[in-house]
């Protein structure tokens, strides 16, 4: 029988309907913003170097435009010889009284990345190349993660690019290393990345050796972690040319991460990505970071790379001159909203 429109079913369907609909327009959180800061990274063959020479962690007035802009990411790389310079030894205090006045000075961010950026190595050697590799990166996260587990707010990049390792070697030392840091009762956020640069472009290539292989099933026993990838525009992918490709082959780069992404239940994080000034790269920039967006339901944020006075004429550097915003911040700016 056909229900009449003041009829309860009627009603009902109505109701269903004006739900589904609500549910479907209302508007999607977007993914959280950020930006990388020149760092502790700088002049990494100069060991442990000079503070302020060789050197700086960035402060409140160079992260001001950032938070001003809506940022609420950001990245902050270390040396691992700077840190500890000798491998499974203490903390140096001088450098970690250092370190924590920087981080201190980014509390007008949300989360703030420590990211160790020694590209899988440690003194210049693979740390599948050490006996004992695994078993040294492990201490010096449980030594941070002890220092920092109060601080909700500081999220653990286990590594920057690591390159070179076997996918399931580099699968074995990351198992090694989060164990570690919950052991210490440290329930911070925790950023895993994959081994050949962490690219989202390779995430599923190389079948059984590949990162998606490798970390498929991965888990965290504090249930807080995401994946980190890196995604460039250049037609190498790797960030170090002026060059971008077209648009439509940026957007591709991410779909093999995102898919594996969505598939597995994970959560994904862009930590690294920039392009040149020029119009063709801020084209590609566009249609990357659309595609970020779109995929909200699994990447959790990104992190623009790179801001801090110390880039000076690095054609992605996004710092203020003269006070005058770079032409990729009004591409970024596009993106920049309410996150989850």
């Amino acid at each position: 029988m056909k229900a009449s429109p003041s009829s309860p079913c009627a009603r009902l369907t109505i109701l269903v309907a004006l739900a589904l609909c609500t549910a479907n327009s209302a508007p999607k959180k977007r993914p959280i913003a950020g930006v990388n800061l020149a760092s502790g990274e700088f002049n990494s063959k100069r060991k442990p170097g000079t503070y302020g020479k060789d050197y700086v962690y960035p402060d409140a007035k160079v992260a001001a435009p950032f938070v001003a802009s809506g940022m609420k990411i950001v990245r902050v790389p270390i040396l691992w010889e700077r840190v500890q310079p000798v491998a499974s030894q203490p903390l140096a205090r001088d450098e970690m009284r250092r370190l924590d006045k920087a981080l201190a000075a980014m509390n007008n961010f949300e989360t703030i990345i420590l990211d160790v950026h020694n590209y899988g190595k440690l003194g210049g050697q693979r740390l599948d190349h050490l006996p004992d590799g695994s078993m040294l990166l492990a201490n010096l996260w449980r030594q941070l993660a002890e220092h920092y587990k109060g601080n909700d707010k500081i999220a653990f990049g286990l590594m920057n690019e690591p390159n070179g390792i076997p996918a399931q070697t580099w699968r074995g030392m990351v198992d090694d290393t989060v164990a570690a840091i919950r052991r210490t009762g440290a329930r911070n956020l925790i950023l895993v990345p994959g081994t050949s640069w962490t690219g989202a472009h390779s995430w599923t290539r190389g079948g059984p050796n590949s990162n998606a292989a490798a970390f498929t099933g991965f888990r965290d026993p504090g249930g807080n972690f995401a994946f980190e990838l890196h995604q460039y525009l250049d037609a190498d992918n790797s960030g170090t040319t002026e060059q971008c490709v077209e648009p439509a082959v940026a957007a591709s780069r991410l779909k093999p991460a995102t898919e594996w992404l969505r598939k597995n239940k994970y959560r994904g994080f862009l930590g690294e990505f920039g392009a040149a000034s020029n119009a063709p790269c801020l084209e590609a920039l566009t249609m990357l970071l659309r595609q970020v967006e779109q995929g909200s339901d699994v990447w959790m944020g990104w992190a623009y790379w790179a801001g801090g006075a110390w880039w000076k004429r690095y054609p992605m550097s996004i710092q203020p001159e003269a006070g005058q915003q770079k032409p990729q911040m009004a591409v970024l700016a596009r993106f920049i909203g309410a996150g989850r």
